[in-house]
C-alpha cells in the first residue's frame, strides 16, 4: 500500500467527510490514503500541532505537506480528468483563495455538521484508510 499521497481530514466534520467521500469515488486508481486529523498517523508524520488544529484539510504529497486551499484543489487535480480544470482556480491569488477556505472552515459544522466519533470505513474502503 503506497503512502505517498495521503489526505488528512477532520474525522468529526460533515464537509470533510463528504469530501472524503467524493474522493474515493472518483480515485479509481486507488492513489489517495486517507487517514484523520485525530488518528495516529497523522500525529506521526505531520508536524507537532498541525494535526490537534483540525482547522485544515491536509494533503502529504510526494512528501510535501499542502494545506487549506492548496490541499484542496491539489487533491481534485491529482484525480485527473475534467478535474485539472480545477487547476484554473491556482491563479487565484492563495491568500484569496485561503480567505475563503478559512470563512467556510469557521462555519463548516453550523453548515454541515459534526458528528460524535470520526468516520468509519466500510469494509470495501478499509485498506485505503490508515489508522
Amino acid at each position: 500500500m503506497s503512502t505517498s499521497r495521503i489526505i488528512f481530514f477532520d474525522g468529526v466534520c460533515g464537509l470533510c467527510n463528504r469530501f472524503v467521500d467524493r474522493l474515493l469515488a472518483a480515485d479509481a486508481r486507488g492513489a489517495f490514503r486517507f487517514a484523520a486529523l485525530q488518528g495516529t498517523t497523522a500525529k506521526q508524520l505531520l508536524p507537532d500541532g498541525m494535526a490537534a488544529a483540525l482547522e485544515s484539510v491536509v494533503y502529504l504529497r510526494d512528501g510535501v505537506i499542502l494545506q487549506r486551499s492548496d490541499a484542496a484543489l491539489r487533491a481534485l487535480i491529482d484525480l485527473g480528468g475534467w478535474r485539472k480544470g480545477y487547476s484554473l482556480l491556482l491563479i487565484v491569488p492563495r491568500f484569496i483563495r485561503d480567505a475563503v477556505y478559512a470563512w467556510v472552515d469557521r462555519n463548516r459544522y453550523k453548515w454541515f455538521g459534526k458528528h460524535d466519533t470520526c468516520r468509519l470505513p466500510t469494509p470495501e474502503e478499509r485498506e485505503r484508510f490508515l489508522p
